[in-house]
This record gives structure tokens, C-alpha cells and sequence, in this order.
């Protein structure tokens, strides 16, 4: 695969690609044919491939069939009120996940609007729980309690914990107003994952509403993910995983194969045309 990033990291199908309620097997099957190198697993794919029978071994089987491997994990989320137990439960259900399939990172972000001294305390508390082996990848999403680049590496910076991490994904680095300037103050390495999508012309009334069901393949909208990912390239980012993220309920209809196909010739043609930096 060309690509601006060395090594290149693996391009992985992260799981809202193919929309919620794909079982494990189609889900590996489709990444593997659209020559992922690996897929992004929800918690809740994760207990329903359990509830059908699929224990961590079967799944790591099939997915290697497929010649993919589970690379990403997500969602941790409300962990502003660790004490809550369904935050609890959630948030030890990803990091179970992350460690049965040897992911070195867990995908975070924060709904709640909190004081940024509130969330940093938070997010120092998540990174401990996740301990040392595990680095906590922060995205920042506009609508968010971090919603911007700046913010987030303020809360990891302040945070001070070695596995503090930072996830940039092209739909709210462009509806953030983001630029390449403003990864001056970022240190590379703290950079530890990539989403790759695209954005509409025009922004819709309900920003997450958008995020969550009308993003474009990377390359084929308004958010220019050959300028983001060439920024990030220039910048030093060397990422573990470069992931496609396209939350799109169209792309969802024409069906699971098409999605996978679709997202993955978008991605390899934007790391194309974004490299060699």
C-alpha cells in the first residue's frame, strides 16, 4: 500500500463502516475481500459474537481465515463519572477487548461538557485503569466535551500519564476547523491513530447526527483528507493504524461488501495522493 506514514501501518475497517448488527464472521469475511488488513471491533459486536457462541480464540481464527486481525477497539465513553457502573462495565469489557486481540490502544472520547481541570483529572484516572501497556487514544469531536486538537492534547498534556494518546479522524479535524498549524504544539508520537472519511459540503443542524450517519469515503468530500493526512505525515505522525471510518447510512444500504469495498479503495486512494511526503 502507498502511504505518507512509515512502515505503512496496517489500513483497518474500523466497525461503524459496515453499521451495527454484523455478525463477527461477515464482518472479517468483507474486510478480508476489500484487502483490510484488519477490522475495528465495538463493544457491543464484541457481546453479540459471544452471545452466538464465539468465545476470543474462535474469533482470532476466523479473523486470521480472513487474513485480518481485530487492530482497533472502541468505545470508551462517560468516563467523566467512573463511578457509574455501566461506565464501569464498558469501559473493563474494552480493555478485555484490547488485550485478547493484542491491541496496544482503546479508542476514548468524552460527551459530557465538563471543566477541562474535570476532565483531565478524569482522563489521567482512565489511563491509570488502562495501565501502562494499554495507551488511551483521545478523539476530540467537535460537539464533545473535547472538541477541538488543542483541547485534547491540553487534557492529555495535564493529564501526564506515559499512555496518554491522541486519535485524529478526518470528520472532526475538518468540522473542528482544524489546520496544519495547529499540530505544532502536538509532539508526533503522541498521535497513535488515524480515521479516514469525508465530510459534506454543508454542514447539517445536528452535528452529531451528521457524524453519525452521513460521512463520505475519504477523498470524495469537503474535508480534504489528503491535506490532513499529508499534514500529519510532515508533522512526523507515525500512526499504529490508519482506520476508515465512514459512518454512512447510504453506504450501509448498498450492503456489507460494497461498504467494505467502497471505504477501502477510498482510503489506498487518498494515502496515494497524500505521499510520499
Amino acid at each position: 500500500m502507498e502511504c505518507p506514514f512509515p512502515g505503512p501501518p496496517p489500513l483497518v475497517m474500523s466497525s461503524y463502516t459496515l453499521g451495527t448488527g454484523v455478525p463477527f464472521a461477515e464482518r472479517v469475511a468483507a474486510a478480508g475481500a476489500a484487502g483490510f488488513d484488519g477490522i475495528g471491533l465495538r463493544v457491543e459486536d464484541y457481546a453479540d459474537a459471544r452471545a452466538a457462541g464465539l468465545d476470543d480464540a474462535a474469533m482470532r481464527a476466523l479473523a486470521a481465515e480472513r487474513g485480518v486481525a481485530v487492530r482497533e477497539v472502541e468505545y470508551v465513553t462517560g468516563w467523566g463519572d467512573p463511578t457509574d457502573p455501566a461506565v464501569a462495565d464498558r469501559e473493563r469489557a474494552v480493555l478485555h477487548m484490547a488485550r485478547a486481540f493484542g491491541v496496544a490502544h482503546v479508542n476514548a472520547g468524552l460527551l459530557e461538557k465538563l471543566p477541562v481541570e474535570a476532565v483531565t483529572a478524569a482522563y489521567a484516572g482512565l489511563c491509570d485503569r488502562a495501565g501502562p501497556e494499554v495507551a488511551v487514544a483521545l478523539e476530540f469531536m467537535p460537539y464533545s466535551g473535547v472538541p477541538d486538537l488543542a483541547t485534547a492534547w491540553q487534557v492529555v498534556r495535564d493529564a501526564g500519564r506515559p499512555n496518554g494518546a491522541l486519535l485524529v479522524d478526518v470528520w472532526h479535524w475538518a468540522r473542528a476547523g482544524t489546520t496544519a498549524a495547529d499540530l505544532a504544539a502536538v509532539p508526533a508520537e503522541r498521535i497513535v491513530a488515524v480515521q479516514l472519511c469525508d465530510v459534506r459540503a454543508e454542514p447539517m443542524a445536528q452535528a452529531r447526527a451528521e457524524s453519525l450517519g452521513h460521512r463520505l469515503p475519504p477523498g470524495q468530500g469537503f474535508g480534504d483528507a489528503v491535506g490532513m493526512v499529508r499534514a500529519l505525515a510532515r508533522h512526523g505522525v507515525a500512526p499504529r493504524i490508519v482506520a476508515v471510518e465512514v459512518i454512512s447510512d447510504a453506504q450501509v444500504a448498498r450492503g456489507v461488501r460494497a461498504a467494505a469495498l467502497v471505504s477501502a479503495d477510498a482510503a489506498r486512494d487518498v494515502l496515494r495522493r497524500a505521499g510520499p511526503v
